[in-house]
This record gives C-alpha cells, structure tokens and sequence, in this order.
C-alpha cells in the first residue's frame, strides 16, 4: 500500500514446526552433529528485530484542505492520487533486480529516505503541477520498498510463520489509519504555525520521522541470512538449513526465467488476486475519512471518527494471521474476509439515510476489516508458494505491480459528484470483490491439484511445501 511518511517498527515472536513435512524444515541428525546448540525461539527473536522494519502510512491530507488551498478542482485531487501508481506499476521487477544487486539494506534505505525528502517536499508544494511531480516521484520511490519488503521477508521464515510476518508488515496501513487520524488531529491544530497549513504539517513532520527512519534502516535492515554479519557463523546454517533458502544470491535473473514465470497459470491468477482485492482496499485507504466526513462531521471529527474501522479491521487480522500459521491454512481466512467485504458493500449501497447511521458506520467497518485484512494473507499464500530466489523475485514484484493497476481503478471509484451515496463507487468495489472471489478458487484449486502431484511423486525434492 501506498506509503506517505510515519515509521515504526513492530516486532512479532513465534515459531513452530510444520507436522506434515518434519523433513523439509528440520535440522537433520548429520547437521546437528556439527552444528552448536540453537535457542530457536531466541533467533527468531533476534531475526524479527532486524527483518521486520514497518513503514506506515497516513492518507489523511485530503480532508485537511489541501484541494482548496491548491484550487483543486472536480477530479484533480483523484488524478493526483493515480499519477503515484504510474512508476509504482513500471519500477516493481526493476526495483526488485536492482535489491539483488545493491543489497536490501543500501537499497530499501535508499527508497525509504527518498520517500521521506520527497514528502518533505509536498509539504510546500504550491500549485497542481508540483503536487503531481512529487506524487509521481513518490510512487518511484516506494516502487522499491513494498514488493522488496516481501521478497526479504520470505526467506527468512518458515511457511508456518510467515503469515503473521507478512501481515504485520501489511498493516502498516492499518496502523496508520486506526492512530493516524489521532496523530492527523493534533497536526491539524498547527496550522498557521510557521504561515503554513495544517496539511502541509502532516507530510512535512511525516518526511522528517521517514528521513530519520530510513538513515537508521540501513544500520538495522539485514540481508538475507547469508549475508547478515549481526548472526554467528552456526546461527546463519541454521538459519539457512530451517528455510530451505541456501541458494546463491549473485545468479542472475535471464530471460528464460521470465519466460518460465509468465508460462504458470498460478502467477497470472497472483496477479488477478491482488488487483481485485486492492481496489477495494485502496478506496477505503484513501476515502474512508471523506464516506466519514460525509455522515455529518467536521474535519477534525472525520479523522477520530476514521479510527474505529481501522482498528477493528487491524484486531481481525492479527487474530486471522495467528490462526492462519497455527492451522497452517490460508485460503479460509482469505474468503471469510472477503465475506465481510461483500457484506459490508451490500449494506452501504442499499441503506442510507441519517435515521440508518448506525449501518452505515458498521457497513464501514466491515468493509475496511474485509478489503484490508485480506491483504497480507493473499500476498502470503501466492509468494511463500513460490519457489527459489527467481520466482520470488520477479513474483512479489508482479503481484504488487498489478496491484498498482487496482490503485488506478480505485482513486476513480469515489468521486466527490457522486457524494453522498457513491453507488458507483459501491457497485465496482462489490464487482471486483466478487472477481477477487473467482481467481483466489481458482488459484486455490490449481495449488490443491500441485499438492495432490506432488503427493503422488513422493513430494518435492527442495522439501518446499505448498499451503492450501
């Protein structure tokens, strides 16, 4: 998701064994012989510390008035908001090449820090022209922090571990929106301050807070476990031998793994699941506060009323990402989410009205629980079920590009003439959660015929297990 400045670091712990293949994750009799004693728990510890950085997001400046003071009009604040995906969309596998090269740690530091300066610098934007130039340089930059993020973050763990992982990295957009209307609020009452306004506060102190995060990411960030220096020499092969990720980094990427890549039906359908289930989650990223705002309220109202989704949406899935790694399932979580999604929809397209404001603000919160806490899962299940740095490389750079395309649809979907009701809005987000219905069955089903061969061949000789 789209980031515009905070970071914080959230650290999880937790570790456990896959019961169906004791084989493909363990340490054998062999390597323990002349590997020292590892705490398992403890490196974990120690890993989640270092991996598991979190760059969060506030989306709020819309509704601080940064339309009126730039004299945006009819769907300039929305392309605004589209021309950040046009890089995002171009640079994902090139960012993601370029990580293999550089190293995660200078690469993502770079992008973090860039991402800061940039914001820094639409805090004293002055007309629409400039507002569009930093929003096209941010979606540059953040190209190579979200899908490099994941690509890191997948040879690290275990499956069984991974979804709590990847979810709380995910929700840095939920912890944005369930405190970043509180931080949002107290910003909004320096406006004037220095003669500028509230909305230049928010990304001007959120550059700042990114800037530093960044310089102190590069310290922090580790590589991949090869490569990290902050383990001993044991807990490395350890690690290594537990992820089944010793595989040499300097191979380059050809063009034949590409092409390998593109010719799997599973990658094209990854790509279908995270652009149909984005635009969903972009709208309510983006125009949650303003659907508040449209229930009666007042700005600052708006950004303490636009707490309460976010929170009950980053409550499920925490609890949805812990029951995921314990159950070792993740299509059930996804769908049950997306019950919520659609349920949530159906109810703000047809009820309406203040005498019906307990609804709708419910519908609300159902709609951000579903369209975000499927989020993490869906990127988990399609990048942990993929294979080897290649694959894992070019695949979470396609799947976040193509979520890129669902930005672009959803910064459309809820334009400021359709207020109050937005049933175009409603009507495509219900179209595209119902797509998002379609291709994770079909994805699911084809994983389920990949085991049922595998199963039938003596499984895989990598030990990589796939997760249904």
């Amino acid at each position: 998701m789209e980031e515009l400045g905070k970071a914080e670091v959230q650290i999880l712990n937790g570790s456990g064994d896959h019961p169906d293949s004791p084989s493909s994750h363990s340490i054998s009799a062999g390597d323990a012989a002349v590997l020292p004693p590892i705490n398992e728990t403890k490196l974990i510890r120690k890993i989640d510390l270092r991996v598991l950085p979190i760059f969060v997001n506030v989306s709020y400046a819309l509704t601080l008035g940064l339309p009126e003071e730039l004299g945006l009009t009819e769907s300039q604040p929305n392309v605004a908001l589209t021309i950040f995906f046009i890089p995002f969309i171009l640079f994902e596998i090139p960012s993601n090449l370029l990580l293999k090269r550089f190293s995660p740690r200078v690469w993502l530091s770079a992008c973090v820090v860039s991402f800061g300066v940039i914001t820094i610098g639409q805090g004293f934007v002055q007309n629409y022209s400039s507002l569009l130039a930093t929003r096209f340089l941010l979606g540059l930059a953040e190209a190579g922090v979200f899908p490099g993020s994941f690509y890191l973050i997948s040879f690290w763990y275990k499956q069984e571990e991974s979804q709590k992982r990847f979810t709380f990295y995910y929700s840095s957009t939920l912890v944005a929106g369930a405190f970043g209307g509180l931080l949002t609020s107290a910003i909004a009452n320096l406006g004037g301050v220095q003669g500028l306004s509230s909305w230049r506060w928010v990304f001007i102190l959120e550059g700042i807070v990114t800037v530093l995060v960044g310089v102190a990411a590069f310290f922090c960030i580790s590589n991949f476990p090869r490569e990290a220096d902050w383990l001993s020499e044991s807990e490395r092969e350890f690690t290594l031998k537990r992820t089944e990720s010793d595989e040499p980094l300097t191979v380059p990427i050809t063009s034949t793994d590409i092409k390998v890549f593109l010719l799997k039906a599973t990658n094209w359908l990854g790509a279908l699941m995270y652009f149909s289930l984005l635009v969903s989650a972009y709208s309510v990223v983006y125009f949650v506060p303003s659907i508040v705002k449209d229930l009666g309220y007042n700005a600052i109202q708006t950004q303490l009323h636009s707490v309460p989704p976010f929170a009950a949406a980053l409550g499920f899935t925490a609890v949805s990402a812990y029951l995921s790694d314990s159950l070792r399932l993740r299509s059930p979580f996804i769908f049950l989410a997306l019950s919520l999604l659609i349920t949530g929809l159906a109810i703000l397209l047809t009820v309406h009205g203040t005498e019906h404001f307990s609804a709708e603000y419910a519908a609300i919160s159902l709609t951000t629980m579903g369209s975000i806490g499927i989020g993490g899962h869906s990127i988990c299940w399609y990048v942990m079920n993929l294979q080897g740095h290649a694959e894992r490389s070019i695949g979470s750079a396609w799947m976040i590009c193509f979520g890129g395309f669902g930005g672009i649809v959803a910064t459309f979907a809820f334009l400021k003439k359709d207020s109050p009701y937005y049933h175009t809005g409603y009507s495509i987000l219900l179209g595209t959660a119902s797509l998002c219905v379609v291709v994770h069955l079909c994805y699911g089903l084809l994983i389920w015929k990949q085991k049922k061969a595998m199963a039938r061949n003596g499984g895989s000789e990598t030990g990589h297990v796939l997760y249904l």
